[in-house]
Formats: C-alpha cells, sequence, structure tokens
C-alpha cells in the first residue's frame, strides 16, 4: 500500500527566512505556498531530485507546528508516505498497534488526505500518510 516517500516535513519559524535560505544557499527553487486551516500551518514546497521538502510555518501558537517548535526548535518534524489506500493504511497501522493520531484523514496540501502516527508508536518518528483521493473517494 505504501507507494514511496511523498515528502520530508520540516518545521521553521519563519518560512520567508527559509525559503531565502533554500533558495540562495541550496540553488533550489521554491514551487509554491499553501495554507492548509485544519493543521493551523502555511506552507513551502521545494523539490531535490527525487525528494520534496515542505516548510512547515504556525499560523497559531497552538498549532503543532508551534508546539513542536517550542519544544525542539527548528528542524525534521515528520516524514510522509504516499498511500493509494489512506484508510486501509491506518486500518493496518492501528492493528500493528500504533497510536493514530488522526483516526480518520483530514484534509493536507494540494487536496490531499492526510493521516498522522504519533512518534511514541513509531520509534520516535511522526509519520504522516497522504493521499491523493480526495474526501469523496474520487482519485
Amino acid at each position: 500500500m505504501i507507494k514511496n516517500i511523498d515528502h520530508l516535513g520540516i518545521a521553521v519559524r519563519s518560512l520567508d527566512e527559509a525559503i531565502c535560505y533554500y533558495e540562495q544557499a541550496l540553488g533550489l527553487s521554491c514551487s509554491g505556498r499553501e495554507e492548509v486551516p485544519s493543521q493551523k500551518v502555511r506552507t513551502a514546497f521545494f523539490t531535490a531530485g527525487d525528494v520534496h521538502l515542505e516548510l512547515l510555518e504556525p499560523t497559531s501558537a497552538d498549532s503543532p507546528i508551534a508546539k513542536f517548535l517550542e519544544k525542539h526548535g527548528e528542524g525534521l518534524h515528520h516524514v510522509a508516505f504516499a498511500t493509494d489506500d489512506i484508510y486501509a493504511q491506518l486500518q493496518q497501522a492501528g492493528k500493528a498497534g500504533c497510536h493514530l493520531i488522526n483516526e480518520t484523514p483530514v484534509e493536507g496540501t494540494g487536496g490531499k488526505l492526510v493521516a498522522f502516527l504519533h512518534p511514541k508508536s513509531t520509534h520516535g518518528v511522526l509519520t504522516e500518510f497522504c493521499s491523493i483521493k480526495t474526501k469523496t473517494g474520487d482519485e
């Protein structure tokens, strides 16, 4: 069911400052920005070869990214895996004993459905599943 790593999520305090670094120091191009109200973040996207990077800036003090930044500072936040069936993937992870942060998927960037597994049950790595399926089940 897992197809590939979809992206790496990186928590930042300022998108503008981080974008400057990725563009000027690394020579990458920002391919777009998006606000995700359900996750209380603004995002920016980069591609380095076959790897996609998602920069995450909190939009409120109570967002998961704001809490992460407060506790850990800037850096790698999560690994996201693309799946062709996010519902079955969540069911499999739950049966394997993983703590589901999202028991049902929520809307993420790019119209994708996303769901997270708690890092306490995934060997310390916040894990995201994402699917191109829409809320109606269309692809």
